[in-house]
């Protein structure tokens, strides 16, 4: 019979190997360290809109982690909005991607708020907001009941169960526990190892019947936040998850279905820190040049609808949309005729905002010039 970790008796007093965790612990502070000390050369309009790129990814790719893809637009109008950046509104949204965006600014701008039951019942519930997953009808905004919660993949008649969560009526005084230690330990551990401990523990005890995932990573980001001080995050752990997505569910498996040994966890979670610290140079690098096309371009009389598409293919970086910004796309984007598109797209064009691809008739295409 398989056993599983929060069936020890000593549960949940984990362990590691401290010669396994701390070096690469070191290196990963020493980054944050250095990444933070380069961003806050931004200025706060240019981290505003660094943090925008970062929580529209997280948004996306948290949801992506589960196997549920959002709409880019929809995601991007929502966090503009909120950050009060100059796309919102412009795209329709879905109660989803709003109470995706609302969990998760919450976790990171209210940061300093106590984290309680009734905070976690709140997120959960925001999650689901016509209280479905998918088609079927869940508990929302109160813990699982008392039905065995396991995690299975497979076709009907060849499930495989990688995992089975303490039983329902245990999961009150599971989380009451997580609560205690969370409070404990902010300010007396490593932040970092903090953040860790805390995602794997809330996802091991699995307290509601849907959304788990995306909570603990929730409440991982709020311990990143408690220790940097700051809501605002220049790395997505998110997008780097999503891209080792197969290692997280085989280390989560193995670590869940062991003692209380966590090491495997820690090392490969530190990995993963350390490797969306260091592709934070991407983001910086588009946060820069939006910056700089802006400095040269800043004066020049726009459209709102010209302009929030030159920022979509600022976005998009030096390689620009597939196939180049074409008439019908800028009036996908901006929800304007074709003849005002075409219209506005000349003007860019004599203001040598943009500039016309190789090709003619229906293969014409445009870029950006970029200064």
């Amino acid at each position: 019979m398989t056993r599983y970790i929060w069936q020890d008796k000593a549960w949940p007093h984990f362990t590691w190997r401290s010669d396994a965790v701390l070096e690469v612990l070191g290196r990963c502070n020493f980054m944050r360290g250095r990444l933070l000390g380069r961003v806050a050369s931004l200025g706060m309009e240019l981290g505003l809109e660094a943090r925008a790129q970062v929580l529209t990814a997280e948004v996306m790719q948290t949801s992506a982690i589960e196997g549920q893809i959002l709409n880019p637009n929809s995601v991007r109008s929502s966090v503009a909005r909120r950050l009060g950046l100059p796309e919102a509104g412009a795209s329709r949204q879905d109660r989803y991607t709003e109470g995706l965006v609302d969990v998760l600014l919450d976790a990171t701008v209210n940061y300093d708020q106590p984290l309680t039951v009734e905070r976690l019942h709140g997120w959960q519930a925001s999650l689901f907001p016509g209280g479905f997953s998918g088609l079927h009808r869940i508990k929302v905004g109160a813990f699982r009941g008392e039905a065995a919660m396991q995690v299975i993949s497979g076709p009907v008649g060849r499930e495989k169960i990688h995992y089975e969560a303490p039983p329902g009526k245990k999961v009150e005084g599971e989380i009451d526990k997580f609560l205690n230690w969370w409070q404990e330990k902010q300010g007396r551990m490593d932040g970092i190892l903090r953040a860790a401990l805390a995602g794997f523990w809330l996802v091991t005890i699995h307290p509601y019947e849907d959304g788990n995932g995306r909570l603990a990573r929730a409440v991982t980001d709020m311990a990143l936040a408690q220790d940097e001080k700051s809501s605002v995050r220049y790395y997505s752990l998110s997008v780097q998850i999503l891209e080792e997505r197969a290692q997280y569910y085989q280390v989560l498996e193995k670590c869940q279905r062991g003692g209380l040994d966590i090491t495997d966890w820690l090392v490969w979670f530190l990995g993963c820190f350390e490797r969306a610290v260091a592709k934070s140079d991407q983001l910086i690098g588009t946060v820069l040049r939006k910056a700089r096309f802006w400095e040269v371009n800043g004066r020049v009389s726009l459209t709102d609808r010209q302009r929030k598409v030159i920022n979509r293919l600022l976005d998009a970086g030096p390689e620009g949309f597939s196939g180049g910004l074409t008439t019908r796309k800028y009036a996908g984007m901006t929800k304007a005729s074709r003849a005002t598109s075409y219209r506005e797209i000349s003007d860019l064009l004599n203001k040598k905002i943009l500039i016309q691809n190789p090709g003619k008739g229906r293969s014409v295409s445009y870029d950006l010039a970029w200064p």
